[in-house]
């Protein structure tokens, strides 16, 4: 192979720079999300309200601004399975300060020197139509106009929580996005905004401050509010750290801001029930072997959920494993046993003493309605060998059996581990709210000397042959 000249080297190089110019100013094409902020972007097809809580560093914002880029300027991909606008849309975006705002949800959106570099962030160069900037905050965008697919023109103006209330007063606008936990009174003002139009409301943070009232929105009472949606990423969630980095980082932090700063959780401090990590306790699903003994385990609701858990004892090793889980609110007995009767006809039920209230119409026991859905109901209501059934002694042996390695929950079941997290105290006692999955699974435990193998199939008489 021939050399090449001087000038041919220098002329390949610059047309590398100038390819690399060209990327740089359009990194959009090449936004590929992980699966987390896949899902998060999903939810918004379903969902007005969304939170993405997330550990620091593993790209919540940069998964925020890349939705609102591709909003603004209508390039949706073609695997785009979120909410979408046909039109020119118009946003409001900001986090606590000004600097904030500037570091986070300016330099993601249009780089890091907007004035030189417009462009250089996930909206594209060539839609960039103008920016004007803020008189309050120095070096800090206040609104851009972007060039939007359909040929009109979007907006995006950008604010900060500590700016108070009144610079959220904008116009009707079509989308808001806080990055970072607003204060309340910011949020409501936020979603008011968007009244007219029911455009999306995203929230991008790591929950540090703990159980907050917008918080609370999500983690909590978003069984309440049909339009609220939430997606946790933990730090093994992400690709762009080793496994030896995830432990290093881990490792890092204190153990009171260890949970919200790589698993998103929201800081529970010493309130926490279950201070143990989800790694420790989580198990890839396995098939169970036929000897292992198996029990459910229900929780009945219908304004809050119903939550229901199968268990599995290996007995040798006095290892209980979590295999399934369901919940669902404002449904019937009916729909409930449709869901669980799957696992199993054979699959004996625990269940709590409310399961001996008679209902109101038809008068019939709570517990008698599942029966008569085909549920191996067990006869009596959960109680522990020598008869009691209090709440801090169940909760006690789960926390024990985690300690210990005796209670492994199957990786897949978000519902448990969305409560998992969630489990805490309030002035020492237990707070009473998304505990339906984690409630089942104690009365599972609570009856685990009824759980039974698997039962075999059964021959219908009649597949033998007739010997006359």
């Amino acid at each position: 192979m021939t050399a090449l000249t001087a000038d041919e080297k220098r002329e390949l190089l610059a047309l590398a720079e100038e390819r690399a110019r060209r990327l740089a100013r359009n990194r959009l094409k090449d936004y590929v999300p992980y699966g987390k902020q896949r899902e998060f972007h999903a939810l918004g097809a379903t969902k007005r309200e969304r939170m993405l809580a997330a550990g620091n560093q593993l790209g919540k914002t940069y998964s925020a601004a890349s939705e609102v880029a591709i909003h603004l300027t209508g390039r949706y991909p073609d695997d785009w399975e979120g909410f979408r606008f046909d039109r020119p849309n118009h946003w409001l975006a900001g986090s606590e300060s000004g600097e904030l705002t500037r570091r986070g949800v300016q330099r993601l959106l249009l780089g890091k020197d907007p004035k030189m570099e417009a462009g250089t962030g996930q909206i594209p160069a060539d839609s960039i139509i103008s920016i004007t900037w803020s008189r309050h905050v120095n070096e800090l965008v206040d609104t851009v106009k972007v060039r939007h697919a359909s040929g009109g023109v979007s907006t995006i103006s950008l604010k900060s929580y500590d700016q108070g209330r009144g610079k959220w007063q904008a116009d009707t606008v079509d989308g808001v996005w806080f990055d970072e936990e607003p204060p309340e009174d910011i949020y409501f003002e936020g979603i008011t905004r968007t009244n007219v139009t029911f455009g999306p409301v995203m929230v991008t943070c790591t929950l540090l401050k703990g159980m907050t009232a917008i918080a609370a929105r999500f983690w909590k009472q978003r069984d309440e509010f049909p339009s609220v949606g939430l997606v946790v990423m933990t730090i093994h969630d992400v690709d762009h750290y080793s496994e030896a980095e995830r432990a290093q980082i881990i490792a890092s932090y204190p153990a009171h801001e260890r949970e919200a700063r790589t698993m998103g959780t929201p800081s529970l401090g010493s309130g926490r029930i279950f201070p143990v990590t989800e790694e420790s306790i989580k198990v890839e699903p396995f098939a169970i072997p036929a000897h292992w003994v198996q029990i459910g385990g229900m929780d009945f609701g219908y304004d809050h959920p119903f939550g229901a858990a199968r268990l599995a004892w290996d007995r040798d090793n006095d290892v209980i494993y979590v295999t399934s889980c369901y919940r669902q609110r404002e449904a019937t007995p009916v729909v409930h046993a449709a869901a669980l009767r799957p696992w199993g006809e054979w699959l004996p039920w625990a269940w709590p003493h409310d399961g001996l209230q008679h209902d109101k119409g038809s008068g019939e026991e709570l517990a008698g309605q599942y029966r008569k859905q085909h549920l191996n109901m067990l006869p009596e209501r959960a109680t522990f060998e020598d008869g009691g059934n209090g709440v801090e002694v169940g909760v006690l042996e789960m926390l024990d059996r985690m300690m210990t390695g005796r209670l492994k929950v199957f990786s897949h079941l978000a519902d448990w581990f969305d409560e998992f997290r969630m489990y805490h105290r309030e002035n020492g006692k237990i707070v009473k709210l998304m505990d339906d999955v984690l409630s089942a699974t104690r009365y599972a435990m609570m009856m685990i000397r009824h759980a039974v193998t698997e039962a075999p199939p059964q021959i219908a008489l009649d597949s033998y042959p007739v010997d006359y």
